[in-house]
């Protein structure tokens, strides 16, 4: 039980971006970027790729991944999560890892399983960064969490937390969608029904926080960019032809 899997969970029906986890970038499905660098973590045993889609399947295949098929009827990438998990008895723990952040950090994963392993009060590890542009904070579509002094999420908003009343002192962090859960804390929050913070803000973690479940953020300094739109695609093509040519110079 002290094992530890990633698990990714991906789908082709996004309404903004049909087919995205094998929407080329830079010669490569983006799921496989994610992959990739899944697999460079140090503390994970297996990285899995769970979809329902067996195009996605027979393409994860093709280049060597561990696949899951899953039910078509998962309301949330965190239910997909959750059927890998079920069956995967060995794992004692599990990360949750966005199939559209081709730049995760492997060094992030660890850490979430480290923190998970050190500390038996935490039951849900994940991570935020400071704003670049404190004017994004503005933005529903970013997602803020406020913590306590000892790193635990108070709370999860589309809105600007917290209340910038002295603004030179504020500093606002914006959520990253990772998430290392011990197993049985993932089993069990499936089972929770939607709360009413969770439909209001429409964040599903907050659903943790409404059972009291312990979430520990990591301040990291910064994050990965997700894909949500084939603009997105082109800007991160871009991205990683310049780190390249870094690279070789």
């Amino acid at each position: 039980m002290s094992k530890a899997a990633g698990i990714i969970p991906a789908r082709w029906g996004s309404t903004r971006f049909p087919g995205k986890p094998l929407y080329l970038i830079a010669g490569k499905p983006l799921l496989r970027h994610v992959w990739e660098r899944c697999r460079r973590a140090k503390k994970l045993d297996s990285v899995i790729i769970a979809t329902d889609d067996l195009r996605i399947a027979n393409a994860a295949f093709d280049w060597g991944a561990e696949v899951a098929l899953t039910s078509p009827r998962h309301q949330s990438g965190t239910d997909r999560v959750a059927e890998v998990a079920k069956k995967g008895k060995q794992f004692g723990y599990v990360v949750n890892i966005q199939g559209d952040e081709p730049l995760v950090d492997p060094r992030l994963i660890d850490r979430i399983v480290e923190k998970l392993r050190s500390d038996r009060k935490i039951d849900i590890v994940t991570a935020a960064h400071s704003f670049e542009d404190a004017a994004e904070a503005s933005s529903p579509h970013q997602v803020k969490v406020v913590l306590d002094l000892k790193g635990r999420a108070l709370y999860f908003s589309r809105t600007a937390i917290p209340y910038p009343h002295n603004v030179s002192q504020i500093k606002y962090l914006r959520h990253q969608g990772i998430y290392g859960f011990r197993r049985e804390t993932l089993l069990q929050f499936v089972k929770w029904k939607p709360t009413l913070l969770e439909r209001a803000e429409s964040l599903e973690q907050l659903r943790a926080l409404e059972n009291g479940v312990s979430v520990h953020v990591l301040v990291t300094n910064d994050g990965s960019p997700g894909v949500d739109t084939p603009e997105d695609a082109i800007a991160l093509e871009r991205k990683l032809a310049r780190a390249e040519r870094r690279a070789v110079s």
